[in-house]
């Protein structure tokens, strides 16, 4: 019996898979590399394959320093699997960083590539199929996605879990981890907020980075590429138990398959415990200082010509019960960095700006970086181009009267979400009340006061260049009573009574309340999302009932998520592993994941065992799926219960 090769340990003289990452990649800098005999290309007229014809139209600039070549000579290849379209796969930052620091960071045995969403596939039920066959590759290498050593796959929110099926089928890659053979089939590693519950996909993924992986995805690097280039006596490919096994000491690494769960009928767990005492008990989230992220932390690495961003903060300095975006420690960027990234985007004439933040106003050098943004916009207006900047995010109550007028001076500004423009729209700015009762938001933990509002909508009405103001609010959350929820139109009707000008727009963002793993809100009761539903609706008409018909239309809109995105994200992002196999059984029969219904996701969950209201309910068990993660203090959680139920009980 023949030894299973291992695909990444190129021989000497291979084609690098990233050669050398010059300043604009064209056709003719991709690298060649060997051709899948098994699979026939679909062949244009060219003779090129659809696909290998799209990645070659692709326009990716470089923003920063070339890469060092690396000798490729048995390097690891990485190839990160992004669900997205090439537009908005070079915004997906987590990954992003990490291609950048793999392939820049010559200590790293690896190079990194890129597989997208392209354009050229179809659909096949929920399968997407490459054109006429050919094999799934990467932007950087015609060498099919399989042959990686390492895949890496972000999930962003925990109602999209369903994707990582579609990507390993699309790479034919075994989907399950106990499927997988070391030496045959890539690693699968997970990361980002979708997987704060991890246990969904614990069957499917081989690790979980939790935090920021530079430091941990570099070293889980390091011991696979010892793993499988260091062979046994008898030339036997490296036990896969034991590369996880040592992978799950490195801090950071969560390893599923090292954990035995013990189910609670209807959902959850009773116990989930390491395999041995050499499996840490409890994993802890990695997070880095500011000088040990890479600068593609902060700016994005690549740009298609048309838009480009930077991260000025990390983290929030605030920690609302109800938000994890507070968890990580607040982090600053290098105002030098954003400022020379500007002159960059200026010399490229990128039209596109983002400043995506979960608060940019909390950024110390914010101003300096406007006064920046500013001067490259007025260069391109005279030279009769525009340039745009979107701005992410603000707190209501740090927005300053010199922070409008550097926005307003920008020329063409807006939200991240500019496809809610309104007609005559001069600016956006978001404020995120969250609830339009004051003592519920300050019960969450918010410290953002109706008085703070109100004096942030002053100095909108002041400029006089702020027009539209996007409202968010939380509804169907623990504490809440019905004339809280209906408070929410008045609410929208004063800020636009404030903020004075005729042409003034309000929309109304509502957000379903979603107890989030790893916040003091964790354990918290949710409202089935139909329901929720029905409050908005009641929010919205109250609001043209207020303004009447013709004023609803022209000025205010109410905006909320489909339900069935809810009843998805509900089960997923407080589910055990048993979850992931009802994903797997509607993903197989076809579903619309997109589209499920509560209907077809109960019947799903009951063929497993599972009860849909299980997932709701306030989690009072002593150990909860994603256990091995869980630091929040169970104080503070019966705490805040308490505090809550005692609101809502009292009429």
């Amino acid at each position: 019996m023949s030894t299973p090769r291992l695909p990444a340990l190129r021989p000497p003289g291979a084609s690098p898979a990233i050669p050398g990452a010059p300043a604009c990649r064209t056709p003719a800098n991709l690298p060649d590399g060997p051709k899948h005999p098994d699979v026939p290309p679909a062949l244009t007229r060219s003779g090129a394959s659809a696909l290998d014809e799209e990645i070659a139209g692709l326009r990716e600039i470089r923003l920063s320093a070339p890469y060092t070549p690396k000798d490729p000579r048995g390097l690891l290849r990485m190839v990160f699997l992004l669900p997205f379209g090439h537009a908005f796969s070079l915004m997906c930052n987590g990954p992003m960083a990490l291609y950048d620091l793999i392939n820049r960071s010559p200590h790293i045995p690896a190079v990194a590539e890129r597989a997208l969403q392209y354009a050229c596939l179809t659909r096949d039920g929920n399968r997407l199929r490459t054109p006429g066959g050919a094999p799934y590759r990467t932007i950087e290498s015609p060498r099919p996605v399989r042959e990686a050593d390492i895949v890496g796959l972000s999930m962003i929110n925990a109602g999209d879990l369903h994707s990582v099926l579609r990507l390993l089928d699309l790479a034919q890659i075994p989907r399950r981890s106990r499927d997988r053979i070391l030496g045959i089939h890539p690693l699968v590693i997970g990361g980002n907020q979708g997987l704060a519950d991890p246990e969904p996909l614990a069957d499917y993924l081989d690790v979980v980075a939790i935090g920021e992986a530079e430091h941990s995805l570099a070293e889980l690097i390091g011991i696979t590429h010892q793993a499988m280039t260091v062979r046994h006596p008898d030339g036997a490919p490296p036990s896969r138990a034991d590369l996880l096994s040592d992978l799950a000491r490195i801090p950071g690494l969560y390893v599923p398959a090292l954990y035995d769960p013990h189910f609670a009928p209807g959902g959850g767990v009773q116990t989930l415990r390491p395999h041995n005492a050499q499996v840490p008990a409890t994993v802890h989230a990695q997070y880095l200082g500011a000088g040990d992220l890479d600068d593609a932390h902060f700016v994005y690495p690549i740009t298609d010509g048309t838009a480009a961003g930077m991260h000025p903060v990390i983290g929030c300095r605030h920690t609302c019960s109800f938000c994890n975006l507070g968890v990580p420690p607040f982090r600053q960027a290098p105002l030098p960095l954003l400022l020379a990234y500007i002159d960059r985007l200026e010399e490229l004439q990128v039209p596109t700006v983002i400043l995506s933040a979960p608060t940019f106003t909390q950024y110390r050098h914010r101003q300096q970086l406007l006064e920046r943004l500013r001067a490259y916009a007025q260069r391109a207006a005279a030279a009769g181009r525009t340039v745009t900047t979107i701005i992410g995010s603000v707190r209501a109550d740090e927005i300053s009267a010199d922070y409008l007028d550097a926005v307003t001076e920008l020329g063409e500004f807006g939200h991240l979400f500019t496809e809610l423009h309104l007609s005559q729209a001069r600016g956006v700015i978001t404020i995120a009340p969250e609830w339009a009762a004051p003592d519920l938001v300050a019960l969450y933990g918010k410290t953002q006061t109706t008085e703070r509002i109100h004096r942030a909508l002053e100095l909108c009405r002041a400029n006089g260049n702020i027009n539209t103001v996007m409202l968010y609010f939380i509804i169907g959350a623990p504490g809440e009573r019905r004339a809280d929820r209906l408070a929410i139109a008045d609410y929208a009707l004063d800020v636009r009574q404030r903020l004075g000008a005729a042409d003034t727009n309000v929309i109304i963002k509502l957000h379903q309340f979603m107890p989030k793993p790893g916040t003091p809100t964790q354990r918290l009761a949710m409202t089935d999302p139909d329901t929720v539903h029905a409050y908005g609706n009641q929010i919205r008409d109250r609001v043209r009932a207020l303004v009447g018909e013709a004023d609803f239309a022209a000025h205010h809109r109410v905006e909320q998520f489909a339900t069935s995105r809810m009843h998805l994200e509900a089960v997923c992002s407080r589910g055990d592993r048993r979850i992931g196999h009802v994903l797997e059984d509607l993903y197989d029969a076809d579903a619309d994941l997109t589209q499920v219904t509560k209907d077809q996701l109960v019947e799903a969950l009951a063929r497993h065992s599972l009860d849909y209201d299980r997932h709701l309910r306030h989690m009072d068990d002593p150990v909860l799926p994603w256990h091995v993660l869980n630091h929040v203090n169970r104080t503070a959680e019966q705490q805040l219960a308490t505090a809550l139920a005692t609101r809502e009980s009292a009429r």
